[in-house]
């Protein structure tokens, strides 16, 4: 008896001597690791190895998608868009059915979400998701009106798809906006499955837009010259009855399927920061980083400029518009609208070049810190700034090879060089920036030594006093009621000058400080600035191409260098990541401008 006491005294002081949080770890096991000595290693093997199942299933759906559609655009007879819609229809169900069991069950398991990442999913992030997610919701609302109002010669999967993409969208963005922070501790390989599939869904939806778009445009940039060609299509037989409802659906669905577009991307990459995140555990002082909140103090300049920039690209744009829509599109305007980015895209360069030089001139360390959601934005901005920068350079060759002569050829062609320079300055401004570390971080960890540093003097002075205390403490007897009025003066005396060194010292440091701060202050003003032009240019510059604004169609240049089909594939290639990099640029430029 006495030996169980004492071993079960020993079980609970052990017990209560291991941390809380090691009690509520869940290790992840796989069962090709199983044999593993060491926990921790079979940990880490187990999360490579459902990160990789989990990839390769995610890059086999995606591959079936892909054939599917490319199967539809060579040959429509054998693989049709009904086909497409339907095993889309069939991959966002299962999405649904996993979203659903996540929220129900998964979240809810004891000790599923210990952690949650600070840095993913940001308030604009989740917001962008709201708003292109509601956008994409009325534009399969317009695809219900329209196939319905023609219900006669069209298929039911037509108006049972768009009811299907309804409760995904919606769905999916609930998910995004409540878990979008989430590290899961709880089933890691099952959570990265469902992650994966989802990610690959949106994908293979974002491509099929991608895919639609191009028929819509190319419907639109050759109707005028090929219009005999489209006149036995079996969809003239389909004729509205009402052709003013028809022609608003037509007009809100062309109108809102870039949302959609940009929707389905904003949604794979908060989805993959999801899947970086499961079974990761956060540090205490990591979760507890307060991030800088937004406010518009200090910029001036960068407002002003921007919002310029802004007003008169929407009269560009407007007019642009008008002009393309006519049935003779004058050159003049495409002179002007050249002419636009022409002066916008150096200043934007300059801009970002005095950024990148002021974060060399700061000296700020870097953060080391692994933040998933931070490299995720790097790669996104390197990749999709490759879709402008590829388009630009094949309208290098096709304009240098013609005729740069010429006055509209010599604008593209000067567009086409700053664009490519506005592209590679702000990436480099925006990374750098991105990998600094937080002034606030900074001045908090600068404050707390100052604080030492003061706190730690006045000790010293008081020994001082005590040890002159007690070298007087020494005296006769007889002396001693003389000696008490003198100790107490001494004191005081020292106390004073004491208190008067402190002083002088504290003013120093607050002279330096405030000395230090209106010089740095002049660099964070500037960087603020920039970041907040940069912010707004990029805003118009996202609009202009999203709401119709192509002229790489009606110009005619390129296309008639390297043919019709050919050219087409490069611009339905470059043109949506062009839209995505300037919708992510704001972003991060936000991100920046914050934390300046």
């Amino acid at each position: 008896m006495s030996d169980e006491k004492v071993s079960c005294r020993h079980c609970k002081s052990r017990s209560a001597s291991v941390p809380a949080d090691t009690t509520t770890i869940h290790y992840e096991k796989f069962w090709l690791y199983r044999h593993c000595s060491s926990v921790q290693q079979r940990h880490q093997q187990a999360q490579k190895a459902g990160q990789l199942f989990s990839g390769l299933l995610a890059l086999n759906v995606v591959f079936l998608g892909s054939a599917f559609i490319s199967s539809m655009i060579f040959n429509r007879v054998a693989i049709t868009l009904a086909d497409v819609w339907i095993l889309l229809s069939i991959l966002k169900v299962l999405c649904l059915f996993w979203i659903i069991y996540y929220l129900v069950g998964t979240s809810r398991l004891p000790h599923a979400v210990l952690h949650r990442d600070s840095h993913a999913g940001p308030i604009w992030v989740r917001g962008s998701v709201l708003l292109f997610g509601s956008c994409s919701i009325l534009l399969n609302v317009f695809q219900i009106g329209y196939s319905t109002i023609l219900v006669h010669c069209k298929s039911k999967v037509e108006i049972l798809f768009p009811v299907i993409g309804i409760l995904f969208i919606c769905t999916q963005a609930y998910f995004l906006w409540h878990h979008s922070k989430d590290c899961i501790q709880v089933q890691h390989n099952f959570t990265r499955c469902g992650l994966m599939v989802t990610t690959a869904t949106n994908l293979l939806v974002w491509l099929l837009a991608v895919t639609n778009d191009t028929l819509h445009m190319e419907i639109e940039s050759q109707l005028r010259e090929v219009e005999q060609r489209f006149s036995g299509n079996e969809t003239v037989l389909c004729t509205c009855p009402n052709t003013t409802i028809c022609k608003i659906f037509q007009k809100g669905y062309i109108l809102l399927y870039p949302f959609h577009t940009e929707y389905s991307l904003v949604c794979c990459s908060m989805l993959y920061v999801m899947w970086k995140n499961v079974g990761r555990r956060i540090s205490h002082h990591h979760n507890l980083d307060t991030r800088p909140k937004f406010r518009l103090q200090g910029v001036v300049f960068g407002p002003v400029l921007g919002t310029s920039a802004v007003i008169i690209g929407a009269c560009v744009f407007m007019m642009y518009q008008i002009q393309a829509t006519s049935l003779d599109p004058s050159r003049q305007i495409l002179v002007i609208y050249y002419s636009y980015y022409i002066v916008l895209l150096p200043l934007m360069s300059v801009g970002a070049v005095i950024g990148t030089v002021i974060h060399a001139l700061e000296k700020k360390e870097l953060d080391t810190v692994q933040n998933p959601t931070r490299s995720l934005d790097v790669v996104l901005l390197m990749g999709a700034a490759l879709g402008q920068i590829c388009m630009s350079y094949f309208s290098i060759v096709a304009l240098m090879a013609s005729n740069p002569r010429d006055l509209l050829n010599s604008l593209a062609l000067a567009y086409s060089v700053f664009m490519i320079l506005q592209n590679i300055t702000q990436n480099v401004f925006v990374i750098d920036g991105l990998h600094r570390r937080h002034v606030a971080a900074e001045a908090k960890h600068a404050g707390r030594s100052e604080q030492y540093t003061v706190a730690a003097e006045p000790p010293g002075e008081e020994e001082t006093t005590q040890s002159s205390i007690q070298e007087h403490s020494q005296t006769p007897p007889a002396k001693e009621e003389d000696t008490k009025e003198e100790q107490n003066r001494e004191a005081y005396s020292q106390r004073r000058v004491s208190m008067l060194e402190l002083g002088q010292e504290i003013r120093k440091a607050s002279l330096s400080y405030i000395h230090t701060y209106s010089h740095l202050s002049w660099k964070r003003r500037v960087l603020r600035e920039i970041s907040f032009f940069l912010v707004l240019t990029n805003i118009i510059l996202w609009i202009m191409p999203t709401f119709g604004s192509h002229p790489l169609f009606e110009n005619g240049m390129e296309r008639s260098f390297y043919g019709y089909s050919t050219w087409f594939v490069i611009v339905n290639f470059g043109l949506p990541l062009a839209v995505f990099y300037r919708m992510h640029s704001v972003g991060g430029l936000l991100e920046v401008y914050v934390t300046a």
